[in-house]
């Protein structure tokens, strides 16, 4: 199976994958915290966003191998995530206008 001139695909170690499963971990930790704090709606929405985007880049990084790979790979990948960034910011609002039309 192994050529000699087959490609190389660098991967991350054991050690690596427990060091961002930890930060992983700390950082849920942190957003369990936070979530018990009274802190004002948007202080709490930005810091839980904020760190919920670092924990998807590291499990992108990382679990998903997008470190090891061409930066064309990212850029591929990058188009998808500002439709995604388009869409919540389309349908969001929406969403709080239904929420105000519910029967109380």
């Amino acid at each position: 199976m192994d050529t000699p001139n087959a490609q190389t695909h660098p991967e991350g170690s054991t050690r690596v994958f427990l060091i961002v499963w930890f930060w992983l971990l700390a950082l849920t930790a942190v957003e369990v915290f936070l979530g018990y704090k009274q802190l004002e709606l948007r202080v709490m929405l930005v810091l839980l966003m904020g760190l919920s985007v670092v924990k998807a880049a590291l499990i992108i990084a990382y679990f998903m191998h997008l470190r090891y790979e061409r930066a064309s790979m990212a850029a591929i990948l990058m188009p998808a995530l500002v439709i995604v960034l388009v869409l919540m910011n389309i349908f969001l609002p929406d969403s709080l206008r239904l929420l105000h039309m519910r029967p109380h």
